[in-house]
């Protein structure tokens, strides 16, 4: 066992992790854990050399399963070669497969999985681990995403989440609004809020739903400039929170909420606990309550017993919606789910494909439209980074990295992480151009 007090030098952790930014924030509070006892980090490194690599893994689709296995044997080759002395996993896969992993692949010094990953800390230290709110921050300092509830009570029939996390479990109010005001001190304006079900929290500690209340709080916090809102449920929303998102300006007009279908026949296979009416009626409430909110949704095609009938009506849900953001893949069946188990996955392949395809040939088309409408408007941005001869950032409609990005033509120096207006002069499908009017 590797011992802290009678190491010559500090040992180097690199951390990759692979997956969605809940597992981002895990890996942040490992690290920051790591760092307060001793050793260097790096995350993310093209090519991991230092003495220990710890792997955070996703289990969800098996498209992230195979990248998580791939890392892991790259990691056990650079620890035959040399380059590595030690390999740690953790995370979603190990989560749910750990049996299975530590047969197959027991090159690994230990694996750790959703909700033990701190025990991979005492393994190499002495005495009592850090104990004190601790987080290194990966994304650009004026950023940072705040994890508000672990787990899912949803049981969607194609979802492996819940077989992964969990029932839902909030974290206290005030230890969220102690790790916001403490992001404050480090520079972060902007707060991505997630969860695997935002809508559900405080169910489980107070008995209600409590996201407008806490989102109401955060934003009272000073130096909180951005709160964005990802991963929310369509039954039984909290209408309050349209209330706050209206009256409170740093609240962004942002909502990401997953729909996944709209035929009647599909939402109900699915497991989804809403039909094509109420869906529709929420939209339509959403877009009354606050004008100009942008919405990102995610739809499934694909689906078992998903015909050609219930395509085209999401087709033409898409249509009429007109999302301002939007994202599809195919079904792909998960080992455990309701519907592996209980349907047969009878849509081929190449007919997911075709779906896909022709779904976001018309949502290109739809963005496009939405983005060239603001050509002409002035939009509060944020820039995130410089990128040759323009600089990157967002308006309140954009998330990092999944949504589109206003690109300024660096005629002059722009600070990292500060707002400035911009004149909207040109848009793509995918991106905006402007030119800064002022700094704000």
């Amino acid at each position: 066992m590797i011992r802290c007090s009678s190491m010559k030098k500090r040992k180097t952790v690199d951390f990759i992790s692979l997956g969605c930014s809940k597992n981002l924030v895990d890996s942040e509070m490992l690290m920051g854990l790591f760092e307060a006892n001793g050793f260097d980090v790096t995350h993310d490194s093209d090519d991991p050399q230092g003495e220990i690599a710890v792997i955070n893994t996703c289990g969800f689709i098996a498209d992230a399963k195979e990248e998580s296995i791939n890392t892991i044997l790259e990691c056990c080759e650079a620890k035959r070669q040399g380059r590595l002395e030690r390999v740690y996993v953790m995370g979603c896969l190990s989560e749910r497969y750990l049996a299975e992993l530590e047969e197959e692949i027991p090159e690994v010094d230990g694996w750790y999985g959703k909700f033990n990953y701190r025990e991979l800390l005492a393994e190499l230290v002495d005495g009592e681990t850090q104990k004190d709110f601790s987080r290194h921050i990966t994304t650009p300092a004026h950023y940072a995403y705040v994890k508000i509830s672990e787990g899912c009570d949803r049981h969607c029939a194609y979802c492996a989440i819940p077989l992964i996390t969990g029932r839902h479990r909030s974290r206290p109010m005030e230890d969220i609004l102690n790790e916001v005001s403490w992001l404050v001190t480090q520079g972060v304006k902007e707060f991505q809020i997630i969860a695997q079900e935002l809508t559900y929290y405080g169910i489980d500690l107070y008995d209600r739903q409590c996201l407008p209340e806490l989102i109401e709080r955060m934003a009272d916090i000073k130096g909180v400039e951005w709160i964005r809102l990802h991963y929310a449920y369509p039954a039984h929303f909290p209408w309050e929170l349209l209330r706050v998102m209206k009256e409170r300006p740093n609240v962004c007009k942002y909502l990401d909420i997953a729909l996944q279908h709209i035929s009647d026949p599909i939402l109900q296979r699915m497991k989804r606990n809403v039909n094509k009416q109420e869906t529709i009626e929420m939209i339509e409430r959403m877009r009354r309550e606050v004008p100009g909110i942008h919405l990102r949704t995610t739809l499934m095609v694909g689906f078992p017993g998903e015909t050609e009938d219930d395509f085209n009506e999401l087709l033409d849900f898409v249509r009429w919606a007109r999302f301002e953001r939007m994202g599809a893949f195919a079904y792909s069946e998960e080992d455990g789910t309701y519907s592996a188990t209980h349907y047969e996955d009878d849509v081929p392949a190449e007919v997911k494909q075709r779906r896909l395809d022709k779904l976001m040939r018309v949502q290109e088309k739809i963005s496009a439209e939405i983005e060239a409408a603001k050509i002409g408007s002035s939009q509060k941005v944020i820039i995130d980074r410089k990128e040759g001869n323009f600089y990157i950032g967002r308006t309140e409609f954009c998330s990092p990295e999944v949504d589109p990005e206003v690109l300024v033509t660096a005629d002059a120096p722009l600070a990292m992480g500060q707002f400035y207006d911009v004149q909207i002069t040109d848009a793509d499908e995918f991106d905006l151009y402007g030119t800064i009017v002022k700094r704000v």
